[in-house]
């Protein structure tokens, strides 16, 4: 075979190869996987009445069920007694979570919600204010050995887009799961532990960190019951915080279950947080993103004092044999230190695991005091800010020292491995 036809043939297999990519990169973030989360509010909502109601008519039995289930929703938030009138006006909505219509039977499951500022002189007090910090949300289905968060659409991701976290003490993050939220947001970051692609992942979202809610489903049979463990997890290390086991009688029945999961989560993340155990890692904050986690930056420190002692004792015993040059002020004194400057240092990540390299390597680079990520690109050039006591050519020839091929321009440098 010649040389051109080698060629032509590998440059057709490498077309194919990136046409094969491209549609797996397609197939991960298309199809029908966003579930927009429902407004946040403050309306004191009330959710699974049933009602079964006969009338004249269908829709008779109807505007009565309603009717009833203002009631037996006011009699849960223990209202006082007052008219028909005066509840119909409290009611901002109806929501139909199932519902069923016949000639003369309207059976259905209902929520209803009721305006906060008009209901709120009637119960008394006023919706509690959020007092944590941003969570990002992430929903993990576990059933049949799989584990899946945003990659499919699923009854535990639609359970928390339906939840009005309104007069919830947590300020919950919630992603509807669509585009390239499949791609960041699956099951294997919640089990990461590198900080540095958690402050990316949160950063884009907003968030000061995460939640995460797991719903492990055991199917008994086809159309039989259902048993539900639920485990409430929170943070980077993926800390428990409690756990609790539901039962639904049928496929039917799994909604109004994923439902009460999901009111009892948030009341286990509410008692976390009243518990001083809901707090954001330092090392996750904002501003945080050139610090080491506070193990590294004690190990640090005591270095730094233990090279402290010895210069010291060095100088010491230096002057102890040497009294003239230690009285003499013609004693040239140590260098002024050199000015800290910002420096933009983009650098090659094509996964998770260059990323964190990348950051360690010019981390511990000497002279290198902080650093902070500005653009992540998995797959392609991220870019981090470098704070560097000494020049552009000394930080370009110290990253060459630590491996890296280095390519300098104006005020900026390009390192790749």
């Amino acid at each position: 075979m010649s040389a051109r036809v080698r060629w032509i043939v590998s440059a057709l297999l490498a077309l194919t190869l990136l046409g094969g990519g491209y549609a797996l990169v397609l197939a991960q973030i298309s199809g029908e996987r966003g579930v927009a989360p429902t407004a946040s509010s403050s309306d004191i909502e009330v959710r699974g009445i049933e009602v079964d109601v006969r009338a004249e008519t269908g829709e008779a039995a109807r505007q009565k069920a309603w009717q009833d289930a203002q009631r037996e929703a006011w009699r849960k938030v223990n209202g006082p007694a007052i008219s028909d009138a005066q509840l119909q006006s409290m009611v901002s909505a109806i929501v139909i979570q199932r519902e069923r219509i016949g000639p003369k039977r309207y059976i259905a499951t209902l929520g209803v919600v009721f305006d906060r500022q008009r209901a709120g002189r009637y119960l008394g007090g006023t919706a509690r204010q959020r007092s944590s910090a941003p969570m990002l949300l992430l929903p993990v289905t576990a059933s049949a050995g799989t584990y899946t968060t945003f990659e499919v659409r699923n009854p535990w991701q639609v359970a928390w887009a339906e939840f009005n976290p309104g007069t919830s003490r947590i300020d919950y993050v919630r992603p509807s799961g669509a585009g390239g939220d499949s791609l960041l947001l699956n099951y294997g970051q919640t089990g990461r532990r590198s900080r540095a692609w958690w402050r990316s992942i949160l950063d884009q979202y907003g968030a000061a960190d995460a939640l995460v809610p797991i719903a492990r489903l055991e199917h008994q049979f086809p159309g039989g019951p259902i048993t539900g463990e639920f485990t409430a997890r929170y943070g980077p290390d993926s800390e428990v915080l409690d756990s609790f086991e539901l039962t639904a009688n049928g496929p039917e029945q799994l909604p109004a279950m994923l439902t009460e999961a999901v009111e009892r989560m948030d009341g286990i993340f509410s008692q976390a947080l009243a518990d001083g155990k809901l707090r954001p890692d330092p090392t996750l904050t904002a501003g945080g993103a050139g610090r080491a986690d506070p193990a590294i930056a004690r190990l640090i420190e005591i270095g730094r004092a233990i090279r402290a002692r010895e210069s010291a004792a060095a100088a010491a015993q230096q002057a102890a044999s040497n009294p003239q040059a230690a009285a003499d002020p013609t004693t040239p004194t140590a260098p002024p230190a050199m000015a800290v400057r910002n420096i933009v240092v983009q650098f090659t990540t094509p996964d998770p695991m260059a990323f964190d390299a990348a950051l360690s390597g010019v981390r511990g680079t000497p002279g290198v005091r902080s650093l902070s990520v500005t653009s992540t690109a998995m797959g392609g050039t991220s870019v981090m800010s470098v704070s560097f006591a000494g020049s552009l050519e000394e930080l370009a020839g110290a990253l060459r020292g630590r491996g890296f091929t280095v390519r300098q321009g104006a005020n900026a440098l390009a390192i790749s491995r």
